[in-house]
């Protein structure tokens, strides 16, 4: 069988509605149902995950929290940020959760390669790190064998609000970007590099654009 993906390109949308869509979509989706890779930001946000704890939350201010149902602690997003959402049928793609996880890890640091920036995951903190700061985040969720919910790459934001948490649950854990690493930066060509690392590394043959938006779900 030739594995596909599909990708949407999505740009700025509220975190409450991609996360709807994303359980609709995992919630009603079947063995014939297609993989899809969704790229977008979010406006300012908190997301506290399954098992956060409060105190990991210092002072959010103005930006709002929600409580979702990814793993992980208390993270942020905001503009500049690229978002990928992955939904996959992670059984038919023969792969186990840890395996998965590699496999994004591993497709963040061969695009930060391609940028001339060596970085590395760590097997006890999820995510990827450049000289020990947090560059991309990961949180994952599997429902019935499928995945939802995904990563964060710092892209060309402010990454104030991340002195607002604890990020990840990490009390003083540095936080980077590219642009603080290479200068300015186009995330629309990040996006297009990262989708072509995440199929490569997932294992699918093929991928195409998916258009239109994310209505059907929602």
């Amino acid at each position: 069988m030739t594995l596909e993906v599909g990708v949407r390109e999505l740009g700025q949308i509220e975190y409450r509605t991609a996360w709807q869509a994303m359980q609709h979509f995992t919630n009603t989706r079947d063995a014939d149902s297609g993989d899809e890779i969704w790229l977008l930001q979010h406006p300012p946000v908190f997301t506290q995950g399954q098992a956060g704890k409060a105190e990991h939350l210092l002072f959010p201010g103005e930006i709002p929290v929600v409580q979702v149902d990814r793993g992980g602690q208390v993270t942020y997003h905001g503009p500049g940020q690229l978002v990928g959402y992955l939904l996959l049928d992670v059984r038919r793609l023969g792969i186990g959760v840890r395996e998965l996880v590699n496999r994004i890890e591993q497709s963040l640091i061969d695009l930060l390669a391609g940028y001339g920036i060596e970085a590395a995951a760590k097997a006890d903190a999820p995510g990827v790190y450049v000289n020990g700061a947090k560059i991309a985040s990961l949180g994952l969720r599997i429902r019935n064998g499928r995945s939802f919910h995904g990563l964060a790459l710092n892209v060309d934001m402010d990454l104030e609000p991340f002195r607002r948490i604890n990020p990840c649950g990490y009390a003083g854990l540095p936080m980077t970007q590219l642009r603080d690493l290479i200068g300015p930066i186009d995330i629309s060509e990040v996006a297009d590099r990262l989708r072509d690392h995440l199929v490569r590394q997932l294992g699918y043959a093929q991928q195409k654009t998916l258009a239109g938006g994310i209505e059907a779900y929602e």
